[in-house]
């Protein structure tokens, strides 16, 4: 696991676990509130295939409202977690484009963009979620445990594949959320390439079922190439 250069996100640098050869594919990956990118290249580096590069950011630090303005890593301000609480909209535009501009540098450098799988957790599933959703990159998508499925919908990514996942004892974000937020999704883009996974006993984190499952789609979706 090493560290990359290229910040676009005004955030410390990305944590990259590199492939043995050239890359072929690339997954990027947005932690949850307060989190950062270490401990998912870890969880990566479990699953890793050999043809792919997985990028975990680290979001800046900044003041959440939700948790009395105290600085901590975040993708936007939070505001509130329920499903009627305002939302840092311009925050929410902003980090999109930052995001938007490294899958570009991705493109730039070779890699095709429906080669590139992008997900999170939480609030960098969210982010995720609205990224792919207003990007003109056609992507894949892997996006745990989102909470919001607003803005401009771009098109291209309607027949985009995607792997939403949650637990049933999530306190934080509740189940009902997110099969909300999956039944809106199937409004959006193609339901047949939706598949949504319930994981009975995990709270707002992750198990190694899930990653076993994550591991399978995105070998799926970025299986090698000649």
């Amino acid at each position: 696991i090493q560290g990359t250069c290229g910040n676009t996100m005004s955030a410390p640098l990305p944590v990259v676990v590199p492939t043995a050869h050239k890359a072929t594919a690339v997954v990027i990956f947005l932690h949850g509130l307060a989190d950062t990118g270490h401990g998912w290249a870890e969880a990566f580096a479990g699953i890793r295939s050999s043809h792919i590069k997985y990028t975990c950011l680290h979001a800046p630090v900044m003041p959440v409202t939700l948790n009395m303005n105290k600085a901590m890593p975040s993708w936007f301000d939070t505001i509130g977690l329920s499903p009627d609480s305002q939302e840092d909209e311009s925050g929410i535009k902003q980090a999109a484009e930052n995001v938007k501009a490294l899958i570009d540098q991705e493109v730039t450098n070779g890699i095709p963009a429906n080669r590139i799988i992008l997900g999170g957790l939480s609030q960098g599933g969210a982010l995720s979620l609205y990224t792919a959703l207003t990007t003109q990159q056609k992507l894949c998508w892997l996006p745990p445990r989102s909470p919001f499925t607003q803005g401009p919908i771009s098109g291209i990514n309607r027949e985009i594949s995607t792997l939403q996942s949650h637990g049933d004892r999530g306190p934080l974000v509740p189940l009902v959320f997110g099969s909300l937020t999956v039944a809106k999704l199937k409004t959006l883009v193609n339901p047949d390439n939706v598949t949504f996974k319930i994981y009975e006993g995990m709270m707002h984190s992750s198990c190694q079922q899930e990653m076993m499952d994550v591991k399978h789609f995105i070998d799926k979706l970025l299986p090698p190439v000649d």
